[in-house]
């Protein structure tokens, strides 16, 4: 028997004549069931503030943007709507409406069906453990920093042993077939120039989140973004497929770019940087990635990328769209893997040119090390060369685990017979203690949501779909 059209909620607008929405939602019926409406505002078409007009449909009618969004997520969660089908129009719902309603409906779990559009959120799979996800609104905006520090704190959480807690991690440059590391066993520059010289991009985020994290970690690969965050391919599923031979309590998916990994989080972080554009944050699709999330990480909080009244526009944007979200401002420092107090030392990272003053001047006063060489082109092998060249002045070189990290420097520092150290970026938070108790609260979280995820799940099905 052949399914019947999915059920939907309208949009719909003063604009237009009552009778013209209602013959279109007639004409509509063959492809969906309309359950509800949701009335946008206007009233150049409506008799007596249309109270009375008729649309054959339940009407809900809450009056701001902000309320429009949340009225509209309550709407297709009580109705069962897998569709939202626009029938609004400017002057009542214009560009950036438009953005903020088809956000909601893809948080909510319905496609967003305009005239001329569609967007469908992103398939999510269910894991068979609780599962935190990593995921940002661009590239360079420190998710894997993130990622890591919070496996360092959800070691703690889980059981002692091998295993315990996975990172699947996807990325632009992973693995053609997904790749488990065990970051436990101590993975340093000798395992990732053999990973290097057997073809692999051994800088890839599952290699630095094994290295810096000393966790077990998998790779995949992905191709493409799509608005709303899905990859146009991408060989996560069959990284996910791996956890189910290993004794994991707890998983970590983390993005790739603005990339969101196709798995059901129980907890959520988003990692924005602060010197992104606030429509990129809070508009366009930026608005779905903060109204699924749980806690947002700002990262850069600071000159040269961010003062403070930059961080403070970003903080009231983000209240707009999720007044009750959690944001946590931090900046990031590097944290070397070796000693390198009264060295001589190169540094190699990935951070803006601006930035490296800032950047070095903490390698010098935290950690005792004498900067005589730092390059921002970790990024782009053509200008490394000149960063070499400097570099060998240096007794040690100190680089991100990034890039052209391993392919480029550590095999020039093998070349030159220098020592090569690895160093992390480390979130830290501008309020002292607000990032202390966060990864016990995601644990948490994810248990909580997980074990509702099990009392719901289908009989026989599991949650692994």
């Amino acid at each position: 028997m052949a399914a019947g059209p999915p059920p939907a909620v309208a949009l719909i607008d003063g604009e237009h004549y009552p009778p013209v929405v209602r013959a279109a939602l007639e004409q509509l019926a063959p492809r969906f069931d309309f359950r509800a409406a949701l009335f946008l505002g206007g009233s150049e078409k409506l008799r007596d503030g249309g109270e009375v007009a008729d649309y054959g449909l339940p009407v809900r009618r809450p009056s701001g943007q902000e309320a429009h969004m949340a009225a509209l997520m309550a709407l297709v969660r009580e109705t069962g709507a897998q569709c939202v089908v626009d029938l609004s129009d400017e002057p009542v719902v214009g560009y950036r409406e438009r953005f903020r309603l088809a956000s909601a409906a893809l948080a909510a779990g319905a496609r967003y069906v305009g005239a001329d559009v569609e967007l469908r959120p992103p398939q999510r799979a269910p894991l068979p453990l609780p599962t935190v996800a990593v995921i940002g609104t661009g590239k360079r905006v420190g998710k894997t920093a993130v990622s890591g520090f919070l496996a360092r704190g959800l070691a703690d959480e889980v059981s002692p042993g091998a295993d315990r807690l996975v990172i699947v991690a996807m990325g632009r440059g992973g693995p053609a077939e997904p790749e488990l590391i065990r970051g436990g066993e101590g993975i340093g520059a000798a395992e990732l120039l053999a990973a290097s010289r057997r073809g692999r991009h051994a800088a890839s985020d599952h290699y630095e989140d094994a290295a810096l994290a000393g966790v077990t970690t998998i790779g995949s690969r992905r191709c493409g973004g799509g608005l709303a965050g899905s990859a146009f391919d991408s060989t996560i599923d069959r990284a996910f497929a791996l956890l189910d031979s290993l004794p994991a309590e707890m998983v970590i998916v983390e993005g790739s770019g603005s990339v969101i990994p196709p798995a059901c989080a129980d907890a959520t972080v988003c990692v924005v940087a602060a010197d992104q554009p606030l429509d990129y944050v809070a508009g366009y699709l930026g608005t779905y990635r903060l109204l699924i999330s749980d806690t947002i990480v700002l990262s850069m909080c600071e000159p040269p990328f961010a003062d403070a009244g930059r961080v403070d526009a970003l903080r009231a944007a983000i209240a707009r769209v999720c007044p009750d979200l959690t944001v946590i401002p931090t900046v990031f420092r590097p944290r070397p893997l070796g000693d390198v107090g009264g060295r001589r030392v190169a540094y190699f990272t990935t951070a803006a040119e601006r930035s490296l003053d800032l950047l070095t001047g903490h390698l010098s006063a935290a950690y005792g090390a004498e900067v005589v060489a730092a390059t921002a082109s970790l990024a782009s092998r053509p200008a490394l060369r000149d960063g070499l060249r400097r570099a060998a002045a240096a007794d040690v070189w100190l680089t991100e685990i990034k890039a052209a990290a391993v392919d480029v420097v550590a095999e020039a520092a093998v070349a030159a017979g220098k020592e090569l150290l690895f160093c992390d970026n480390e979130p830290v938070a501008v309020l002292d203690g607000e990032l202390t108790g966060l990864p016990g609260e995601l644990a948490r979280l994810a248990r909580h949501r997980f074990a509702g995820r099990l009392e719901t799940a289908p009989p026989g099905e599991g949650v692994r779909s």
